[in-house]
């Protein structure tokens, strides 16, 4: 009997699902879960037949998780399955650095495990999760495969959309020569996103100041390049493990946008240019090229239409930040399109995606520009560099990089004067030995109840199919008494003193419905 992942759905009346997904990366997996959670019904479409590229692979997959992702993955359960982390520290990390541990980077120059005070981050608790951990793009897809396979989401790979028509109660997907019906489309798609394009949305922005290339390459003579990071007068290139290069060539993005096949010869002409040897490269197994070109769409929704992940942002992958700027998408996205699915949604909720993502977005953009900008072959560029070289060297200056880099400063403007609303919730910690984190497996809202208030419970009670009541002391409450949860863990109203019944249902009703 097929599966959900491998059923080729070749029956000529498909269902009306209430969901595709066109891309079966990470973002367009995490949203499918998500939805499905909700009871959703999902359909990924997928162009590529085989999900193991070389380039998902180590070093080449390599990625940073953030702590908004580290903690979205926790509430969902999904944390404990990560085990790269527990092996690989830092892939990049330079010889000789001894216990000054590189934990990060901004445009090259990197932060450092010791020079980071923590002690800033006050919403930061013993029980929170990590920071900042390693992983793959290869072990998240599996991860969220085997998560998807148990939630019943469909995925059939090989066939791409082409396009699509939508009306105001329906979208029809055509792919190949088949064709799907949903109630919703989601573009997870990627940098060159057919839904996009498809859907006519504008996608402003900046244009290259470089060409970078990620190779695995066999090298005759890789003693004369340096290991780890290295800034050159003509570029930078990064070599993780023999044979495994990044570089960087500041020629305006000219190489990529040629299309030009990469070649040994071009790879290593480059490579010698950048790192001022005479390296010789006998053979190139693996290239791709890409840019710090920087887009973002003017909107993430186009009547039945919606992007996530890279089809809705591009921007240099420096810091990895990409990855968790789209599972952000999706975490945020998921709870929302599916109470409007199940017409559980308040007036604007499903809006409230674009007015609260693309903001955060634009940030992650502006960040890659400002360190594409401090990297650049001028000398005032140089100038730049040098000095924030020094502040990164201070303790204050590492705990904001850190924090900017982790996303740990990412929050949402919710126009509450509590300093914790539009937050992610802190991970308290109860003295059943249970932490909150662990009660939002099933994706539904939470009133999170210090003081066992019995008003408290019976107000919730109306909302018991979206909000679940979570009461009990915590090993520290940071003063609050009250706090109510977002699906996707963001706080939406909480209370230090005996709670304002007219402020929390104000509170409630913008995210839920009775």
């Amino acid at each position: 009997m097929d599966t959900p992942l491998n059923n080729k759905l070749s029956e000529p009346n498909q269902p009306k699902y209430d969901v595709i997904i066109s891309g079966a990366g990470p973002v367009g997996l995490f949203l499918a879960c998500e939805l499905a959670l909700a009871n959703c019904s999902i359909l990924i479409l997928e162009k590529t037949e085989n999900p193991n590229s070389p380039l998902k692979q180590l070093p080449f997959g390599i990625r940073g998780l953030s702590t908004p992702t580290i903690e979205s993955l926790y509430r969902r359960g999904l944390l404990d399955q990560l085990e790269i982390h527990k092996r690989l520290k830092n892939p990049h990390q330079n010889a000789g650095q001894g216990v000054r541990r590189q934990v990060g980077h901004f445009a090259g120059i990197p932060f450092h495990e010791g020079d980071i005070d923590t002690s800033q981050w006050t919403d930061r608790l013993p029980s929170s999760t990590d920071t900042s951990l390693i992983s793959e793009i290869s072990e998240l897809e599996t991860i969220l495969l085997r998560r998807a396979a148990a939630l019943g989401v469909y995925i059939q790979r090989g066939l791409g959309v082409t396009g699509f028509n939508q009306t105001d109660d329906s979208v029809t997907v055509s792919a190949g020569d088949q064709s799907f019906q949903a109630k919703w489309l989601v573009g997870c798609d990627g940098s060159r996103s057919v839904v996009r394009k498809a859907g006519g949305f504008e996608f402003a922005g900046t244009e290259p100041e470089f060409t970078g290339y990620t190779t695995l390459v066999d090298i005759a003579d890789p003693e004369k390049l340096k290991p780890g990071r290295n800034m050159t007068p003509t570029g930078m290139y990064l070599q993780s493990q023999p044979g495994y290069l990044m570089i960087q060539d500041f020629d305006g993005g000219a190489f990529h946008s040629s299309e030009k096949p990469i070649t040994c010869e071009h790879v290593q002409e480059v490579l010698r240019r950048v790192s001022a040897t005479d390296v010789t490269i006998t053979a190139l197994h693996t290239a791709t090229t890409w840019t710090d070109r920087a887009r973002q769409a003017t909107t993430y929704r186009n009547g039945r239409v919606l992007l996530a992940g890279d089809a809705a942002h591009i921007h240099a992958p420096l810091g990895g930040q990409g990855l968790n700027l789209g599972l952000g998408d999706a975490m945020n996205l998921g709870w929302k399109l599916a109470a409007t699915i199940h017409n559980k949604a308040p007036e604007g909720l499903l809006d409230s995606y674009f007015t609260e993502r693309h903001p955060i977005g634009a940030q992650v953009l502006d960040w890659s520009r400002a360190q594409v900008a401090i990297m650049n072959l001028s000398p005032q560029a140089r100038a730049l560099n040098a000095i924030f070289r020094d502040l990164m060297n201070t303790r204050d200056g590492a705990t904001y990089f850190a924090g900017r880099v982790w996303g740990i400063f990412t929050h949402y403007n919710l126009g509450d004067a509590h300093p914790l609303v539009g937050h992610s919730v802190p991970n308290f910690a109860f003295d059943d030995g249970t932490t909150i984190g662990e009660h939002m497996h099933d994706g539904r809202g939470v009133l999170l109840d210090f003081g066992t208030n019995t008003s408290l419970k019976t107000w919730v009670s109306e909302y018991s199919d979206q909000i679940n009541y979570v009461s009990g002391r915590a090993n520290d409450q940071l003063g609050l008494s009250a706090v109510l949860i977002r699906p996707d863990g963001i706080i939406a109203w909480a209370s230090d003193n005996d709670p304002d019944f007219g402020e929390l249902q104000k509170a409630a009703a913008r995210w839920f419905v009775r």
